[in-house]
């Protein structure tokens, strides 16, 4: 089975926020709500030529999809894609940040025109962005009926996209808590574990203020999918006193698995998905869905305004809800899985490492652990400022 790993990821796909860096003038414009930047429902859409024009473009992450063992320029499931379709997809790899890529597309976008792009991916959060400005379509559920059918429940409904309308989720994860339970010699259960005396110095916390904010709440028992301004101001008195007390060795992007690797660190905020690689390695490193909760994001497919061939993107998006498929992505990203039924595709299977899968709760959340996730509302455009800056002070960006 191939593997990817997180260690050779260019860029993290839970990428840092960088809300007064060189996309600023796009974030701003998008945080303040300027009128000019929002477009209407009647003028999202062109024409569709997908009937007469058998293809579509999609811009994804890069090692975000799988790749023949022996050829990393093919792509099985989309190879097979249009083997059954007849619809050709040009795939790029071009989207290494959100708030890059943002600001990449958004002059056409704002100008009420093609990106270019038929199909894009980026974090929820990002999506709640483009949902709100009227940047992207509403996709036509009839063309979909895997979708309907198999989308995980507890991703049927973000705040920001209620029924998902807009957005469709591609990947998820679950942000918690990675520690290597042999160097530390206990276990850890609880957000609040992380400020433990024993831990001085060798523990580090997500820098990007999306990625880290909801974890840290919920160690304080606030519902994150209500979260408020106070729960906020909260969390950062309680990271500036750790800071200050030498707790925290340092804040991180996806270079959090150099330092658990190397043994510098003992216990960090980390992702589902790249720990299950960090684990074929050391067993002894552990991730933990703490009791009081952790956060369960996703990455999303979206249909931007004026994309050309609407209904061939539609189609791809459902061809990937069908467990079949959705397992086949499953067994090389080792996210967790959308589609639920493709656990039991995985454990059908004869080889015992795709079959072993089926049972790992970071890629199928068993029960107890479903229990313990919820999706964060997103950060409103009229919070966004001040709450970046505040986050940004502290970790020093």
């Amino acid at each position: 089975m191939p593997q990817t790993s997180s260690l050779s990821r260019p860029v993290s796909r839970r990428s840092l926020l960088r809300a007064l860096g060189g996309t600023a003038a796009f974030g701003a414009l998008a945080g303040c709500g300027v009128p000019a930047a929002y477009v209407g429902p009647g003028d999202r859409a062109v024409p569709d030529e997908s009937a007469a024009d058998r293809k579509l473009t999609w811009a994804n992450w890069p090692l975000y999809i799988d790749t023949d063992d022996n050829d990393p320029n093919k792509r099985p499931t989309l190879d097979a894609f249009g083997k059954r379709t007849g619809i050709s997809v040009d795939y790029s790899e071009e989207i290494n940040d959100n708030d890059e890529f943002f600001g990449k597309i958004s002059p056409a976008l704002m100008n009420h025109q093609s990106t270019g792009r038929d199909l894009i991916v980026v974090s929820d959060w990002m999506c709640a962005r483009f949902v709100r400005l009227g940047w992207v379509q509403r996709m036509d559920r009839d063309r979909q009926p895997n979708v309907a059918k198999y989308l995980d429940p507890l991703l049927r409904s973000p705040g920001f996209d209620p029924g998902r309308r807009f957005t469709m989720p591609w990947q998820s994860g679950i942000t918690g808590i990675a520690y290597n339970r042999r160097k530390l010699g206990r276990e850890i259960r609880h957000v609040s574990d992380l400020w433990a005396s024993d831990l001085k110095g060798r523990v580090t916390l997500l820098s990007g203020l999306d990625e880290a904010f909801a974890l840290l709440m919920q160690g304080n028992g606030v519902d994150i999918t209500q979260w408020t301004a106070d729960d906020f101001h909260k969390v950062c008195d309680q990271v500036e006193r750790e800071v200050r007390r030498g707790q925290i060795r340092r804040f991180t992007g996806n270079d959090y698995t150099k330092d658990l690797v190397s043994g510098d660190v003992l216990a960090c905020q980390a992702y589902s998905g790249d720990v299950i690689q960090l684990q074929a390695d050391n067993p002894d490193i552990r991730f933990l869905v703490p009791e009081e909760g952790a956060e369960l994001w996703s990455d999303s497919l979206m249909i931007p305004n004026r994309a050309r061939h609407k209904s061939n993107a539609e189609r791809l998006i459902d061809y990937y809800y069908d467990p079949e498929v959705a397992a086949k992505l499953a067994a090389w990203v080792n996210y967790v899985c959308p589609v639920p039924a493709a656990k039991e595709v995985l454990a059908a299977s004869k080889d015992k490492d795709t079959a072993a899968l089926a049972d790992n709760p970071l890629i199928f959340p068993d029960s107890t652990m479903r229990g313990r996730l919820a999706i964060a509302r997103d950060i409103t455009s009229t919070e966004r400022v001040e709450f970046a800056k505040r986050w940004n002070r502290i970790v020093g960006l």
